[in-house]
């Protein structure tokens, strides 16, 4: 017997050993694995907040392009009005459509219609400062960073301009000009919306610019920063990252270029707490592999003396009452369950036929715990998939699909994974099919379905999660493998001695061998081959209502597959004819 307790802990150290190798390997992989997906993600998101930027100031870009072409403005450039009220009344009307064309914008910018010769502007109100870079001087074909005032209360803004003819370079030559500004706290304000909920800290960088920060952002840090780092040089659209060290601490640093602007949008962030949590989940499997270490080497001694020992003196009573000794008795002194097993054990020579009745109820037993692993056997595969639709939804701001996935998620599962009452309606059970089926149909974005089923039926008695699986099938098997996807139609009807739910897909259907092989398939034992859900819902409605019932399946002319699932009208689920 003691052997046995060394032999037991040998083989639970035997069992640890090669689980806590192999998980640090495994740690040092996946440590890696998403130290890169998290970095891979900084940068996209950090890319996509520049094409958010960039968008903006495209839009803006081409304000000063539609305005040349207005023809109100064509009018006042080549007309101008001799009478004074007039000149003032399209002055004004000018000024309305800089205004309007001005909010039409997400961010906060100036438009200004500058005629040098005259040396005055029409402006829509954001930047009213005057000076002579306005009626002379190169006309701003690029945008240009630029500050109106020193130190701190200077207003910084960029700035674009063309000029009309637009060949013109010089503001002196141009018979007008069309300029568009936005202030650097658009940027900032952007930059400040990212940052919510992380510690990243973006900012926009241009060498010998002074650069534009989010509210919260340390000048002197970012100083710090930029003298480390290595930025590519030359225009287009590129983007990368660098660790950099700053007193003492390593930080991660992303950058992406501006298409635009030609300014680096950079954002860096502590790399220790990017790792900090894959490091603590590592540190808290290793106390947990000792702890278990332990907890097994004292479980094993307890087994030796609360199981094995008891176990040892039933084993040779049974041997006994095999050979026909039904005078056998055990003597079990355990303090436990064992003590419970020995009377009994010791009543069974004197209540043999009891024991058979046990075994027999125990069958029974053994049928429903059957049905049930059944039922849990009912793959729900496509958990994985609505998981990772619902964070890309959420990703995406998607708020409208995260909240319906996840309702009809939770409906699902809460409906499925409930075992304490096998008998539901036909109603509840075509509700679990509608949250599935809007799963799906958020997930492909190409099924529709039609649900149809006469209100009598509605109430009927049935087996938990029949119609599901058959649902499964038909999308796995028949729309899925369609370019165009398809339709699911459930409908049902009642004869004289059946109750008929039909089950029909548009989609690829089957040919008459691969239904024939099916059947066929249903009434064997399960195989490799047979499909477990269709062969489960089989089985199970011949349990509840006889061998008269079950699945079975043709082809639709129109193409697709129908499959009708028949149960017995006047039998009860536990086998009894009823009235």
């Amino acid at each position: 017997m003691h052997s046995i307790f060394r032999k037991t802990v040998l083989m639970i150290v035997l069992l640890l050993v090669p689980i806590l190798v192999l998980y640090s390997v495994s740690t040092m992989t996946s440590t890696e694995v998403v130290r890169k997906q998290i970095e891979s993600t900084n940068l996209s998101q950090l890319i996509f907040l520049m094409d958010q930027i960039d968008t903006n100031i495209e839009q803006l870009s081409m304000f000063p392009v539609l305005l040349s072409y207005d023809p109100n403005i064509r009018e006042f450039l080549n007309h101008r009005p001799a009478n004074r009220i007039d000149a003032l009344n399209a002055e004004y009307r000018i000024i309305s459509k800089l205004g309007s064309q001005s909010v039409s914008s997400g961010w906060q910018n100036d438009l200004s219609l500058i005629l040098p010769q005259e040396k005055r502007s029409i402006t829509s109100g954001m930047f009213v400062q005057r000076s002579d870079e306005d009626w002379r001087g190169p006309v701003y074909t690029r945008w240009l960073f630029v500050a109106d005032g020193t130190g701190s209360g200077a207003s910084r803004h960029f700035v674009r301009e063309i000029a009309e003819p637009l060949i013109e370079t010089n503001k002196e030559a141009a018979s007008a000009v069309f300029r568009v500004r936005f202030s650097a706290s658009n940027v900032t304000a952007m930059l400040d919306s990212y940052k919510i909920g992380k510690e990243n800290n973006p900012f926009l960088y241009f060498p010998g610019e002074p650069p534009i920060l989010n509210s919260s952002s340390s000048a002197e840090m970012v100083s710090q920063l930029i003298g480390q780092l290595h930025l590519p040089e030359g225009g287009g659209r590129s983007s990368g990252q660098q660790l950099v060290r700053l007193d003492g601490e390593q930080f991660l640093v992303s950058f992406a270029v501006s298409e635009q602007l030609g300014w680096y949008l950079i954002d860096y962030a502590p790399y220790q707490s990017i790792i900090t949590p894959i490091l603590e989940q590592r540190n808290f499997f290793y106390w947990i592999i000792g702890l278990l270490l332990l907890l097994a080497i004292g479980a094993s001694f307890s087994l030796y003396r609360n199981v094995q020992r008891p176990l040892a003196q039933l084993i040779s009573g049974v041997k006994r009452i095999k050979h026909g000794d039904y005078s056998a008795r055990v003597c079990v002194k355990a303090n436990n369950e064992f003590d419970y097993l020995g009377f009994h054990f010791n009543e069974m020579a004197e209540q043999i036929q009891l024991l058979i009745e046990d075994v027999y109820a125990e069958k029974l037993r053994s049928r429903e715990a059957t049905l049930k692993q059944l039922q849990s056997q009912i793959n729900p595969h496509f958990l994985y998939n609505s998981l990772f639709f619902i964070i890309n939804s959420a990703m995406l701001g998607n708020r409208e699909s995260v909240v319906k996935m996840a309702q009809n998620l939770a409906a699902f599962f809460r409906y499925s994974t409930r075992v304490e009452n096998q008998s539901v309606s036909l109603r509840d059970e075509l509700d679990l099919v509608r949250s599935y089926l809007v799963i799906q149909n958020l997930r492909m974005n190409r099924l529709m379905f039609e649900i149809d089923v006469p209100e009598p039926m509605l109430e009927l008695a049935m087996p938990r999660l029949i119609v599901q699986p058959i649902v499964e099938n038909a999308i796995v098997h028949g729309i899925e493998p369609s370019v165009d996807g398809g339709m699911i139609t459930i409908t049902g009807k009642q004869t004289r001695r059946y109750n008929l739910l039909f089950i029909e897909d548009d989609g690829v259907g089957m040919t008459p061998e691969q239904i024939r092989k099916l059947s066929a398939e249903l009434e064997q034992p399960l195989t490799e081959e047979a499909g477990t859900g269709t062969w489960n819902v089989h089985r199970r409605l011949q349990y509840q209502f006889g061998e008269e019932s079950g699945l079975a399946f043709e082809p639709i002319p129109t193409g697709g597959l129908r499959t009708t699932i028949r149960w017995a009208r006047f039998r009860s689920m536990d086998g009894r004819t009823t009235d």
